[in-house]
């Protein structure tokens, strides 16, 4: 029971993200300390599972999946993009720098002290750190891609798709948009298929395959990397959550693009131009906000290591 309202706040930051450009359920997840068991959890959503579930073994399936871990994460998540969120979106729309500043002191807090769970740095680990920098950064910097309608590429966006519950660091539209896709699956074919024309199921479909597959294969990719490289894993991943950073920086304008659809309208960010704030009243209380994001992590840190420490 003492598990429950920790998982439950940790699954709503985890909801709360996904309103934020540029920050991932998976970030929240990996900043929190639940992103190993997270991944070893939907890992073991497998066959085997599935055969004690209809064996009406319902014990062992819990036990197999860590369901309630799962549950109550869920009900986090569900409840945050339901209410929460819904405070986090309005602030976002006009608060935008404030927010990200929070945001960017409790990532930025986050990336030392998740740097702490790397055992022994040596060449690897700082190797594997650096690329997850460089590959996150790069993400931010690319130019938007064509659209590309073609199977494996679906397949491909599917996986991507699933990208932002899997890795942190990277936001699952936003990689989208930088494929080409995003108004193809998010707007073309789900305005078809809420109009009742099936043709937005052959766009749909293979995405879909592809998102379930990306969930099975990356979550058991980083399960078994954990166990075997841990420490260069780790490393990476920090890599990925600092490369964020360049999404997340607060003093930047916004490069849109508007997808134009019928009646569905959306303008989506496709790039950034970043610059360095002026001293003025708003830029004191984001640099404020800040140091309350980056206290916030050492408060969780503490916390969460001394709840530790006492089992």
């Amino acid at each position: 029971m003492r598990e429950i309202i920790p998982l439950l706040l940790k699954g709503a930051a985890m909801g709360a993200a996904n309103v934020i450009p540029g920050v991932s359920g998976g970030t929240v997840a990996f900043i929190t300390g639940i992103y190993e068991r997270l991944i070893h959890a939907v890992k073991s959503c497998d066959l085997q599972a599935i055969k004690l579930l209809f064996k009406g073994k319902f014990k062992e399936f819990a036990e197999r999946i860590d369901f309630f871990f799962l549950l109550w994460i869920g009900i986090g998540v569900v409840l945050s993009i339901v209410s929460l969120a819904r405070l986090l979106q309005y602030l976002f729309e006009h608060q935008p720098i404030l927010v990200y500043a929070f945001f960017f002191g409790l990532i930025l807090a986050s990336v030392y002290f998740v740097g702490k769970q790397v055992h022994k740095w040596g060449a690897g680990p700082i190797v594997a750190l650096l690329a997850g920098l460089l590959i996150a950064a790069g993400v931010a910097l690319l130019p938007p891609a064509q659209e590309n309608d073609s199977l494996p590429y679906l397949l491909l966006c599917g996986v991507v798709a699933m990208s932002s519950m899997i890795i942190p660091g990277l936001s699952g539209s936003f990689v989208l948009i930088l494929m080409g896709n995003y108004a193809l699956i998010m707007i073309d074919s789900v305005v078809k298929l809420s109009s009742g024309d099936m043709s937005a199921l052959k766009i749909l479909i293979p995405v879909g395959i592809g998102a379930v597959l990306g969930l099975v294969l990356l979550s058991r990719l980083l399960s078994w990397v954990f166990k075997r490289y841990h420490d260069s894993a780790v490393a990476l991943l920090t890599g990925f959550v600092a490369g964020s950073l360049l999404i997340i920086w607060p003093w930047k304008k916004e490069e849109t693009q508007t997808f134009d659809k019928g009646d569905d309208i959306k303008v989506e960010v496709v790039g950034y131009d970043w610059y360095f704030p002026d001293m003025s009243t708003t830029t004191f209380i984001a640099i404020g906000l800040m140091l309350v994001g980056m206290v916030a992590v050492w408060v969780m840190e503490k916390t969460g290591g001394a709840a530790s420490e006492s089992e």
